[in-house]
């Protein structure tokens, strides 16, 4: 897609997807000092037990506020993962719908499956009606242009339901696509349920996302958030 076609005023409601421009800008060399002892150069580092992180991304933070608008008073981080796409680590990332979270410790719940375990940490598919009612901040710490990949977001597809895996590359190919720029401490939400997707970046690039999920209640029975 050309550059001419990308969109900065997407609706989170109508496409899925809105940017908040600077929004982490004043918190950056926080996030670089936080994000440093953690480590780099892998695909994806689910990061828990953080009490540093949990106060950037937690109340009175500003991706936080922004949250708490869309989600309500009670609004609260529960999943972090660093994204770090550079010459030791690149790849692409197919369309896809967001369906697992991660919790403290597994346990059977109607409806909940099935379970995974993902660096050591417990992650299962929730009912779909849940992640229906979640958002996704994307803080990005390096800029990203066309070649350094940015994410993709079928517009309007959080709409839709849960799509079947098998049918999600013909359903994001029947949507308009979106190439979601940014600049070192823009940050964007999309709704967990689009469709979305990421190519590799370009050698010599580097591409670091703190994805971070956001959601407005608790879990059903013994099921805990895994938290920041």
């Amino acid at each position: 897609m050309k550059e001419g076609a990308v969109l900065t005023r997407l609706q989170l409601e109508r496409d899925g997807a809105c940017l908040h421009r600077g929004l982490a800008s004043a918190q950056l060399d926080d996030f670089e000092t936080v994000l440093a002892k953690w480590p780099d150069g892998r695909a994806g580092v689910r990061i828990a037990g953080d009490p540093e992180l949990a106060r950037l991304l937690g109340p009175g933070g500003p991706v936080w506020g922004e949250a708490r608008v869309d989600l309500g008073p009670d609004v609260r981080p529960v999943r972090a993962v660093l994204f770090d796409k550079n010459d030791r680590a690149d790849w692409s990332l197919g369309w896809h719908q967001d369906r697992t979270i991660a919790v403290r410790r597994p346990a059977q719940v109607e409806g909940f499956g099935p379970w995974s375990i993902k660096q050591g940490i417990a992650h299962v598919e929730l009912p779909f009606a849940l992640i229906d009612v979640m958002l996704t901040a994307r803080i990005h710490l390096d800029p990203v242009d066309a070649d350094n990949a940015p994410l993709l977001i079928a517009a309007g597809s959080h709409r839709l339901g849960r799509v079947p895996a098998a049918q999600v590359e013909a359903v994001a190919g029947g949507l308009a696509v979106h190439v979601c720029l940014a600049e070192a401490g823009d940050v964007w939400f999309y709704r967990t349920a689009v469709l979305h997707a990421s190519n590799a970046a370009r050698p010599g690039r580097r591409r670091r996302v703190l994805q971070v999920d956001y959601a407005p209640r608790d879990l059903p029975a013994v099921l805990e958030w895994l938290g920041i």
